[in-house]
């Protein structure tokens, strides 16, 4: 019994281990290197949306597509023209600001990179950690920013612009923001003691749950449909509309706690 429970394990962390020397096969000096976070964020940021650029160029002829919409007061899918206006103003904010402040934050924090993949079950406690600490940093973070206006008007309120929020809009905010997000992320991943393994994935599951979190649809196949204690799209969503609840960025429980969740 003993031996046929640890096979799954054994083969589980095999594919870690080969998964890992192939990461690292000749590659320390790029993963390494300083400018790396920022721009595999703005990198997968880009890759994750495609999707749902594709869904919002569809969405003038598909029915089914527009059904998905979010439905109040969403309106039409953002044009093309506006997803390329979005891409040069996100793209110019970390060229300028992002890439050189976070290239400085990893020269601080000097990473290394271990010879051994963590174990199946260090992978998964580290990344669920990471998502869960993040989550609670943000939720005090972005309550802050709503609650006194001078953080408001001078940090967060250029994300707002989007009243109704599209998936690479994640990334659409003023160059402070975004640099604490990036900061944010990086120092969930340093709290917790995260192998640069279970730090990647961190950070791609990241991504791709703010993307999901504006694209401005309700999927079938949405992460919050089959977890419960996720908000989704449709919370976030209403977070845009009223602009006073919802602070979390993924879970629901901060906001129940705090009387700030909002239906």
């Amino acid at each position: 019994m003993n031996l046929s429970s640890s096979e799954p394990e054994e083969a589980c962390a095999r594919v870690l281990q080969g998964l890992w020397v192939r990461v690292r096969a000749g590659q320390e000096e790029i993963l390494l290197s300083p400018y790396l976070p920022a721009s595999c964020a703005l990198l997968t940021h880009l890759l994750l949306c495609a999707p749902f650029l594709a869904l919002d160029t569809l969405g003038g002829v598909c029915r089914r597509v527009r059904s998905w919409r979010i439905s109040a007061g969403s309106g039409p899918p953002p044009s093309v023209r506006r997803w390329f206006g979005c891409f040069w103003a996100v793209l110019y904010r970390y060229l300028t600001a992002i890439l050189p402040a976070t290239a400085l934050f990893q020269t601080l924090r000097s990473p290394a990179l271990p010879a051994l993949a963590p174990s199946c079950w260090q992978l998964f406690v580290e990344v669920c950690a990471c998502i869960l600490l993040f989550d609670s940093l943000y939720f005090i973070w972005h309550f802050s920013m709503h609650r006194f206006p001078w953080l408001y008007r001078n940090i967060h309120q250029l994300h707002h612009q989007h009243h109704v929020p599209f998936a690479l809009a994640a990334q659409d905010a003023g160059s402070t923001e975004l640099l604490s997000l990036l900061l944010l992320a990086l120092s969930s991943a340093w709290v917790v003691g995260c192998h640069p393994l279970s730090e990647i994935l961190f950070h791609l599951l990241n991504s791709w749950m703010a993307v999901e979190d504006h694209c401005g649809y309700n999927l079938p196949w949405a992460l919050h449909r089959l977890l419960p204690f996720l908000g989704g799209a449709p919370f976030h969503h209403t977070h845009h509309i009223r602009h006073n609840g919802n602070y979390a960025p993924y879970f629901t429980h901060w906001d129940h706690l705090f009387g700030t969740y909002i239906s």
